[in-house]
């Protein structure tokens, strides 16, 4: 389980590009605008199961001793606290000590708990994302949110709609997409 504990800013850049996308000169429709950025950067975390930009996240997690965990999100930039959760909900900070954690050059991360305790879960806090900011994502990725974006901007009275991006957005994408194994 995986929760947003401070959420990455969209700057007006993203927005102004859409807009300059779109050929929209007024500001009466920049709410539904920077709604319709956000989840196209969601769209691209389902796509790729990566997270474009740095947020920071809490990730739940059983307490199984000596069991390596993989942790969801990804990439993964720091693991700034680690918590056990006992089965009444209190938590309490778990020495350096008592677990390990790997971090790959992919971005992925696991960890390791080396002593339960009375845990029931663990509670990590961390910062994952490919980028700190807007501008430093790659194109292909700013260029597929944006064209995403446009695209649920123009079909937005449209009855239904299909769960994956454009083939146009697909194309972009593909190069982050990772596949795992279930």
């Amino acid at each position: 389980m995986r929760t947003i504990l401070t959420p990455a800013p969209l700057p007006d850049a993203a927005l102004g590009e859409l807009k300059a996308w779109l050929a929209i000169t007024s500001d009466a429709e920049d709410a539904l605008l920077a709604t319709l950025l956000r989840s196209a950067l969601d769209a691209f975390e389902g796509f790729t199961t990566r997270i474009a930009l740095e947020t920071e996240w809490e990730e739940l997690l059983p307490a199984r001793p000596l069991c390596w965990l993989r942790l969801t999100a990804d990439p993964v930039q720091a693991i700034t606290a680690v918590e056990a959760v006992a089965s009444d909900g209190t938590r309490t900070p778990i020495p350096s000590d008592a677990y390990a954690v790997e971090l790959a050059p992919d971005g992925s991360a696991r960890l390791r708990l080396l002593r339960q305790g009375g845990a029931q879960r663990i509670a990590l806090t961390l910062t994952a994302g490919m980028a700190s900011e807007w501008a430093a994502l790659p194109e292909a990725i700013h260029h597929g949110a944006i064209r995403l974006a446009a695209h649920l901007y123009r079909e937005r009275d449209s009855e239904g709609g299909t769960a994956t991006p454009p083939a146009s957005v697909a194309a972009l994408w593909r190069p982050w997409r990772r596949v795992r194994l279930a």
